[in-house]
């Protein structure tokens, strides 16, 4: 699928350079599937994810007020069968918490690795972004996929724990409660494909 970036060329460039000064910024902060489904009343709720989006919409002013580039994806599901994301919906929206303003790219993608037939790639490599920031949902899908294939493309990652969420899971009539869901896969994670930490610890060595 092509992904669609929403902004005009120039914009885009200006989005991924710095603010201020001649060194080119490396870092953007990676919004991954923040949609309305994912929140109470939507047809895919997941345990946790209005504390999640506080903590990226947290992130977000940051990066925001640090002039710092901004990539917000956003998932379309049009495989059939299909019940949440669904397209032209509100469900598919990106929730007004983390909203994209003007200026800032926003990606659709149809499978949880983001860089899996769309523009993110490119995207980073033009303005040389080489350490994603990443939040989001779903911390067993979206989230790890997109992580563990950045790593493979050379990008360092840091996944904020508690800017994620995910949802109960069931395996073989085993029953596994989101938190552990999320523990287990944000564990994974940790040390090799990604540095894992809270929104407070990401602010406080910045």
């Amino acid at each position: 699928m092509d992904s669609r970036l929403v902004m005009e060329e120039e914009g885009a460039k200006a989005a991924l350079s710095p603010a201020t000064g001649g060194a080119r910024m490396t870092q953007a902060l990676l919004l991954v599937d923040i949609q309305n489904d994912y929140f109470p009343g939507g047809k895919m709720q997941l345990v946790g994810m209005e504390e999640a989006a506080r903590n990226a919409s947290l992130l977000l002013a940051m990066f925001r007020k640090k002039g710092l580039p901004v990539v917000h994806i956003r998932h379309i599901s049009k495989r059939p069968g299909a019940t949440f994301f669904l397209p032209n919906t509100e469900g598919a929206d990106i929730h007004a918490s983390v909203a994209p303003q003007p200026g800032e790219i926003l990606i659709e993608k149809q499978f949880p690795n983001g860089f899996r037939d769309t523009d993110l790639l490119a995207v980073l490599t033009k303005s040389e972004v080489d350490e994603l920031v990443i939040c989001g949902a779903m911390s067993h899908m979206c989230i790890d996929a997109t992580t563990r294939a950045a790593f493979e493309l050379g990008i360092r990652c840091t996944v904020i724990g508690n800017a994620c969420a995910t949802r109960d899971l069931e395996y073989k009539g085993i029953m596994l409660e989101a938190s552990k869901v999320h523990a287990a896969f944000m564990a994974a994670l940790a040390g090799v494909y990604a540095t894992v930490v809270s929104a407070d610890e990401y602010t406080e060595m910045r």
